[in-house]
């Protein structure tokens, strides 16, 4: 399988110049090739494959621009074929138009691809051998034992150097386990499961929102581009960043934990995109990132040979008594946190309720 090992590199002055130098060839590359595919379909109505748009890059802009020859070929490369993607996918998932790179975007990165022998991870001596890099210092805290692919080198916005390299390696599967579980997604908590399990919201915007005030504040008072507004700036992102791992930490170690004891995992098909649309909820909504979570426990179902399902967003699980079907309409209101059934008498938590709600569905769309 293949799975990707991301590295924090410190790339010398000499090598912090040529990372620049491609991400810049790179976000040039992918503008002219779109603006030729582009100005193709509109005066000829022809469409321009990739390939044609490699050929363009190779046989007439590296002829024109001389120092399109400076950079890694594989990068120039991989540029063409994200714009083509971009674009390929605008027609058939109805995405939007693939925009023109800026120069002032944060997030830079470019990928390379393996060949003879030019990316390799020297875990003895902390280094990471890159194209037109050759050495460069990083923190391989990872071990992996496999073929190396491609490599992604990134710049963050608080300035930090990343690389990411995705290899073919065995992967070994957890035990299986006899475990089956639903999760009720929640803003209280994370999420509940049918147990009675609850898996707290740290809430990790509010821990940190004066200092962002306090930060946001302080860039708004200086003069736009000048070295203190660029010092601010980075600041300000470094504490998004830490914002970021905070968050990503604790859904990693709640999604393990969650497919290391249970074979079957369901949970709710959750449309977040309109739920963030009530300006009340909205804020908790993004901070306890539910779609990282489902994200996570998709593809370490899939790597551990788990069983992960959504079920309808529209399944009224809050309002079934899961003792007996009854479903009572008075909990579509969200105040009311425990209930009776009159039908049964069986006394519900809520949360607890709808957990146990949602794995019988998942467990009866299985059957």
């Amino acid at each position: 399988m293949l799975k990707a090992y991301k590295y924090r590199i410190y790339p010398d002055s000499g090598q912090r110049i040529q990372i620049a130098k491609t991400f810049g060839c790179c976000r040039f590359v992918y503008n002219r090739t779109l603006a030729y595919k582009k100005e193709m379909y509109e005066k000829e109505k022809k469409s321009v494959s990739k390939t044609d748009c490699n050929n363009f890059c190779n046989r007439k802009l590296k002829k024109e621009y001389e120092w399109l020859k400076e950079v890694d070929k594989f990068a120039l490369t991989n540029a063409v074929y994200n714009m083509d993607s971009a674009y390929q996918k605008f027609f058939k998932e109805h995405t939007g138009y693939p925009k023109f790179k800026s120069k002032h975007d944060n997030h830079k990165s470019y990928t390379t691809n393996f060949t003879n022998g030019n990316i390799a991870v020297d875990f003895e001596n902390g280094k990471v051998k890159l194209p037109k890099l050759k050495g460069v210092k990083a923190k391989t805290h990872r071990r992996f034992d496999g073929r190396i692919k491609s490599a992604t080198v990134s710049q963050a916005p608080s300035g930090k150097y990343f690389v990411s390299i995705l290899a073919e390696i065995e992967h070994m599967e957890m035990p299986h386990t006899e475990g089956n579980t639903g999760l009720d997604l929640g803003i209280r908590d994370l999420c509940i499961t049918s147990s009675g399990e609850k898996f707290g919201n740290p809430k990790t915007i509010k821990k940190y929102e004066r200092k962002l005030a306090r930060l946001q504040r302080q860039l708004a008072h200086k003069e736009k581009g000048s070295r203190n507004y660029c010092r601010q700036k980075k600041k300000l992102a470094l504490c998004h960043e830490k914002i970021a791992n905070a968050r990503k930490d604790y859904l990693h170690k709640v999604s393990h934990k969650i497919i290391s004891e249970n074979q079957v995992i369901v949970s709710e098909n959750l449309q977040i995109k309109n739920m963030i649309k009530n300006h009340h909820l909205a804020g908790s909504i993004s901070d306890v990132s539910w779609y990282e979570l489902t994200r996570q426990l998709g593809y370490k179902a899939a790597w551990n040979g788990r069983k992960y399902i959504k079920i309808d967003t529209f399944y009224a699980s809050s309002q079934i008594c899961s003792g007996c079907g009854y479903q009572n309409a008075g909990t579509k209101d969200l105040s009311v946190r425990e209930w009776i059934c009159p039908v049964c008498g069986e006394k519900h938590d809520r949360d607890i309720n709808a957990a146990k709600n949602i794995l019988a569905e998942g467990l009866r769309q299985t059957a």
